[in-house]
C-alpha cells in the first residue's frame, strides 16, 4: 500500500499538481489505510490550536500585506539613496548600500523573492556600471533576496513559532545577533571587492544629502524601531503588532509618500498579497494533515532511533552537537527542494521532539532552522533565488552557480557560528528561559536520578537557615497554624489514611510513614 501511495504521488508531481494536493492526497490516503480512522483524521490538526485555532495564522495575512505594499512603493528606491547616502564612501560603498537595503527589505516581503526584483532591479545595473565584477554583482543580489530572513517581521520566523508551538516574541529576539552576523559576514566580503578594485569609484559623504535621504525615509525607518520596542516592552502583543504594522505602511504609502493611489492601487495590491497568503495557507493546512500522520505513526521517535545508531556518544553535549551536524546538513538539502513555508511546516514537526529529548533550545533550534532554509534559497542545483535572479537578469542559471559560491561559503561559516555558539541566539532571551532550555549549560541532563532520602531528607534541608529559621517539619507545622489549624496530623487524615485503608487491596492505612518508607527513606 506505501508503495502504491508513493508512486501515486511521484505521478501527480510529475504530472504539475500543486503542492498543496500532493500534501492533502498523502494525508487522506494514509489517513485511510490506518485500521478504525476515518479518512477525515487528515483534517483533525487542521482545527486545532496547531493551526485554525492559533491567534498567530492572523499575522500572516497582515504583514504580508505590508509588504506588497512597501514593494509596489517608492520604498526601494528611498532605501538604496538613504544606503547610498551615508555608506556610499565604504570599500565597496555601492555593494554595502544593496546588502542594508535588501536586508532591510526582505524583514517584511519574506524570502519570497520579491527582493531580487525590487531592489537588485534597481542597483545590478548600478553595480556594473561602477565596474563591480558581473559574477559578484550577481551573487550579492541573489543573496540579498533572503538575506533578511532573521530580523522581524519576518513571516517565516512567525510561521516557525506557529507551528513549533513557541513565543513568536521571542523567537524575533533569538534571530537578531545571528542576522547581523549574517549581514556583517557578507559586509566583510563587499568592503573586501571595494579595495581589491580601486578602480570602483566611491560617494563622497555630505551631510546635506545624508540627512535629506534621513529625511525622505524616516517614515519607513521609523516602523522596524516601534515594532520591536513595542514588541519588547510589552505594549502590543504579536498579532497587535501585524494590525499595527498593516496600518501603518498603508498610512504611509497611500497619504503620507502618497505612492499608491488608494482607489487604483490599493485593490490591486490586496488581490496579489492575499493570492500569496490563500496559496501559503493551503499548503499550511494541507501539510498539517500530512504531518499529523507522520506524527502518528511515532516517525520523529523512528528517526530518534536510527539516530543512535550515528550518535553513539554518552556525552550529552557531544549528542547534541552532531545532531546540530546531521541537522544542519538535512536542512540545507531541503531548502534547495522545497519553498521555505512548505518546509516549516513539513520538517519542524518531525524534529522538533528529537531536538527536545536532546535538551536544544526551542528558539535555538529556530534560527539554526530558518538560517539553513535561508542558505538554501541560493544553493544548486534548484535554489529558488537562482532561478529567480536568471530570469530577471537573464543570465545562464549555470552562471549564477558560480556567482553564488563565496556567499554560501561565508554564509555557512556564519550557520556554524550559529549552531554551536547558541549563546548568540539566547542572549536577548530573559534568563530563565535560557537556564529551562540551554542546550550546553547543563551537561548532566542524563544524570540518575537523586536516591530518596524520605520525610527525614526534607527535614534536613529544612532544619538549615532558610527562611524557617531550622527547626524541620516542626517549623514547617508551626508556620502552617499561623492561618489555619494546618498540622501534620490533619495533613495525613486529608490524605486519606481512613478511607485508604478500607480500599479493596490495601495492606494497611495510607500515612506519611508509609510514604516515608516508600520514599526510600533507608
Amino acid at each position: 500500500m506505501d508503495i502504491a501511495i508513493v508512486l501515486f504521488l511521484l505521478a501527480l508531481a510529475l504530472m504539475g499538481a500543486p503542492l498543496m494536493a500532493i500534501f492533502a492526497a498523502a494525508a487522506m490516503l494514509l489517513f485511510f489505510g490506518l485500521e478504525d480512522t476515518s479518512i477525515t483524521g487528515a483534517a483533525a490538526d487542521i482545527f486545532s490550536e496547531k493551526f485554525a485555532e492559533s491567534p498567530l495564522l492572523v499575522t500572516i495575512p497582515l504583514f504580508t500585506f505590508a509588504g506588497y505594499l512597501m514593494a509596489e512603493s517608492g520604498t526601494p528606491r528611498r532605501l538604496v539613496r538613504v544606503s547610498r547616502a551615508w555608506f556610499g564612501w565604504m570599500p565597496g560603498g555601492l555593494a554595502m548600500v544593496c546588502l542594508l537595503a535588501s536586508a532591510f527589505f526582505t524583514t517584511f516581503t519574506g524570502g519570497s523573492g520579491i527582493t531580487i526584483v525590487a531592489i537588485g532591479g534597481l542597483l545590478y545595473p548600478a553595480l556594473v556600471s561602477e565596474k563591480y565584477p558581473e559574477r559578484f554583482s550577481l551573487g550579492l543580489v541573489t543573496t540579498g533576496g533572503s538575506l533578511g530572513l532573521l530580523f522581524p517581521p519576518s513571516l517565516p520566523i512567525v510561521l516557525f513559532a506557529v507551528v513549533a508551538g513557541i513565543e513568536v516574541e521571542k523567537l524575533f529576539m533569538a534571530g537578531i545577533v545571528p542576522g547581523f552576523v549574517t549581514v556583517i559576514a557578507i559586509a566583510v566580503y563587499a568592503a573586501y571587492v571595494g579595495i581589491k578594485n580601486p578602480d570602483i569609484p566611491r560617494q563622497p559623504f555630505a551631510w546635506g544629502e545624508a540627512f535629506a535621504s534621513l529625511r525622505e525615509v524616516f517614515w519607513e525607518l521609523l516602523l522596524p524601531v516601534v515594532l520591536i520596542g513595542t514588541l519588547v516592552a510589552g505594549i502590543l502583543r504579536i498579532h497587535e503588532a501585524a494590525a499595527f504594522t498593516a496600518i501603518y505602511v498603508l498610512v504611509i504609502e497611500v497619504f503620507i509618500y502618497k505612492d499608491l493611489s488608494f482607489r487604483r492601487d490599493l485593490p490591486r495590491v490586496v488581490k496579489e498579497s492575499m493570492t500569496l497568503v490563500g496559496a501559503i495557507l493551503a499548503i499550511l493546512a494541507t501539510a498539517i494533515g500530512f504531518t499529523g500522520y507522520l506524527i502518528q505513526d511515532q516517525l520523529p521517535m523512528k528517526i530518534l532511533e536510527g539516530m543512535q545508531t550515528v550518535i553513539s556518544s554518552d556525552d550529552p553535549a557531544t549528542r547534541q552537537l552532531m545532531f546540530l551536524l546531521l541537522l544542519n546538513v538535512f536542512l540545507l538539502i531541503v531548502g534547495m527542494l522545497m519553498d521555505i513555508f512548505s518546509a516549516i511546516v513539513v520538517v519542524v514537526p518531525l524534529i522538533l521532539p528529537i531536538a527536545r529529548q536532546l535538551g536544544i533550545n526551542d528558539y535555538h533550534l529556530g534560527i539554526v532552522f530558518l538560517l539553513n532554509l535561508e542558505i538554501g534559497y541560493m544553493t544548486p542545483p534548484v535554489g529558488l533565488n537562482l532561478f529567480i535572479s536568471s530570469f530577471r537578469f537573464s543570465k545562464p542559471v549555470t552562471l549564477l552557480y558560480r556567482a553564488v559560491l563565496p556567499f554560501i561559503g561565508l554564509l555557512i561559516v556564519a550557520l556554524l557560528i550559529t549552531t554551536y555558539v547558541p549563546s548568540l541566539s539566547l542572549m536577548l532571551l530573559p534568563e530563565d528561559e535560557i537556564a529551562q532550555e540551554d542546550p550546553l549549560a547543563d551537561p548532566s541532563l542524563d544524570a540518575q536520578p537523586r536516591e530518596g532520602g524520605g520525610l527525614d531528607d526534607l527535614e534536613d534541608l529544612l532544619d538549615g537557615d532558610g527562611d524557617l529559621g531550622g527547626g524541620g517539619l516542626d517549623a514547617l507545622e508551626d508556620a502552617l497554624d499561623d492561618e489555619a489549624p494546618l498540622d501534620l496530623d490533619s495533613l495525613e487524615e486529608e490524605l486519606g489514611a481512613d478511607e485508604a485503608a478500607d480500599a479493596p487491596g490495601a495492606d494497611e492505612p495510607f500515612d506519611l510513614d508509609a510514604l516515608e518508607e516508600e520514599l526510600g527513606a533507608e
